[in-house]
């Protein structure tokens, strides 16, 4: 008899996961059930879509829906709904196309992904106020920036979002303000990046507030102002990007436990407490690879490798779905900010280290090539075993050099095994000693 694989959501985890599973055994029937119309979208391109640098939302899309239903034989199902999951009978309830029917299975992969926050504000129905995640969020926002020309916006929340969204907005010529109630930018990323990109935002003509707390939006029909704690302040476009939350209700109403962070809780495999039920993406859990506790960290390249391992787990080899380090890069206008691991000091105490840390700036290339530009590298050990912690990295070039800690990381290195790394060395690219190489030389010589 012919397994069923039922999957609920068809963005990245759940698409890599259908696309594996029938890679993997052809003969298994498996389907996917989206209650929207876009799957297998580039969330992360739509700030670029919005500055006109991506000519279309359709070029954001990486597989169509047809190429899936024709070449790939995954029963992909938009417009439907999955309104309940009985785990103990092992079926699920889904709306769509007018009716509401149950649909069996052998295997299932909750993929529901994530929701944009959106905080108690006063005016978050006006005209002209918007959070950004999805596709649909995404073309509201530009048909009303299109129709509308405003002049001036109010981005609430320093983030990725924050950050992308006033480089896009600003290119189009539109009067940004940028309000953040913490005080710095770019939380995660710690300080020595925060003040470097603030500094940099300011240069870009974006006004910035800090330490500011929104309370919500004024106007008529469309918004007309950002309400402030003891003022008021223009914005004929609001959007609000204070992150996200896992859309978990779906997979609690039907027993599957949840973790501390609030997503699905999850082993090795993607696995939830039911044997035969998974969870992936947004709304799950993942090892954090330098603690090695439940984490909750909503990128993409987690989602599309946890559904691709899922999807060859339930044809029948298991695969782990891997840990993660939260490895994150963000574009600022010229500048590129970049994170991976346990940066924060205190949050590397509680999970059991003693933190030390550096900071250093360095040369992308070689001092005499032209062009070459500052790069800050900050890198964070624990004192007792040398063990690298995290680091982050800020600069106009080399931003990408996260992936050089990401990866010590992953392999568990001391600070001494990455200085020790044999990195690459030409005069466009990097000194003799990489920067990455540089702050590790300098961590070393701290921890002895």
């Amino acid at each position: 008899m012919t397994d069923t694989f039922v999957i609920v959501g068809g963005d990245a985890a759940g698409m890599s996961a259908a696309s594996k599973a029938k890679r993997e055994n052809p003969e298994m029937d498996v389907i996917v059930f989206e209650k929207g119309e876009w799957v297998s979208y580039a969330a992360c391109g739509m700030p670029y879509y919005l500055k006109g640098e991506v000519e279309t939302l359709d070029d954001l899309v990486a597989v169509r829906p047809e190429q899936f239903r024709e070449e790939r034989d995954v029963d992909l199902r938009t417009g439907h709904e999955v309104v309940d999951v009985d785990a103990d009978s092992e079926t699920v309830t889904v709306e769509g196309d007018g009716e509401r029917f149950e649909q069996p299975y052998d295997h299932l992969l909750v993929a529901t992904g994530a929701t944009a926050i959106e905080p108690p504000f006063d005016g978050l129905d006006l005209d002209g106020v918007f959070t950004l995640h999805d596709m649909d969020e995404a073309d509201a926002i530009e048909t009303y920036l299109t129709e509308q020309s405003p002049e001036s916006a109010a981005i609430v929340g320093g983030g990725y979002v924050g950050i992308e969204l006033a480089e896009a907005l600003s290119a189009r010529g539109v009067d940004v303000a940028l309000y953040e109630m913490l005080p710095h930018v770019l939380q995660p990323f710690g300080d020595a990046v925060a003040e470097v990109v603030e500094e940099h935002l300011l240069e870009q003509g974006v006004d910035l507030h800090l330490d500011t707390a929104v309370s919500g939006f004024e106007g008529g029909e469309r918004v007309e102002r950002v309400a402030l704690e003891a003022d008021t302040r223009p914005a004929d476009v609001a959007i609000v990007g204070v992150g996200v939350t896992p859309n978990a209700d779906l997979a609690a109403d039907a027993g599957l436990e949840l973790g501390e962070t609030g997503a699905v809780a999850t082993d090795e495999y993607g696995r939830t407490n039911y044997e035969n039920v998974y969870a992936a993406g947004d709304c799950a859990e993942a090892r954090h690879v330098v603690t090695g506790e439940p984490a909750h960290v909503p990128l993409a390249l987690t989602a599309n490798r946890s559904g691709r391992a899922i999807g060859q787990t339930v044809a029948g080899d298991p695969e782990e779905v891997g840990g993660i380090a939260g490895t994150a890069i963000v574009k600022a206008f010229d500048l590129g900010a970049a994170r991976t691991g346990v940066v924060d000091e205190d949050r590397a105490r509680e999970a059991g280290f003693d933190p030390v840390s550096v900071s250093i700036s360095a040369p992308t290339r070689a001092h005499y090539y032209p062009d070459a530009s500052e790069l800050t590298v900050t890198l964070v050990a624990d004192r007792e075993s040398g063990r690298l912690l995290g680091g982050t990295v800020v600069g106009r070039e080399g931003a990408k050099r996260i992936d050089t800690i990401a990866t010590a990381l992953t392999a568990g290195m001391t600070v001494g095994e990455l200085r020790n790394a044999d990195l690459a060395y030409a005069p466009p690219f990097s000194p003799v000693w990489d920067p990455v190489l540089t702050a590790a030389k300098v961590l070393e010589g701290k921890l002895e």
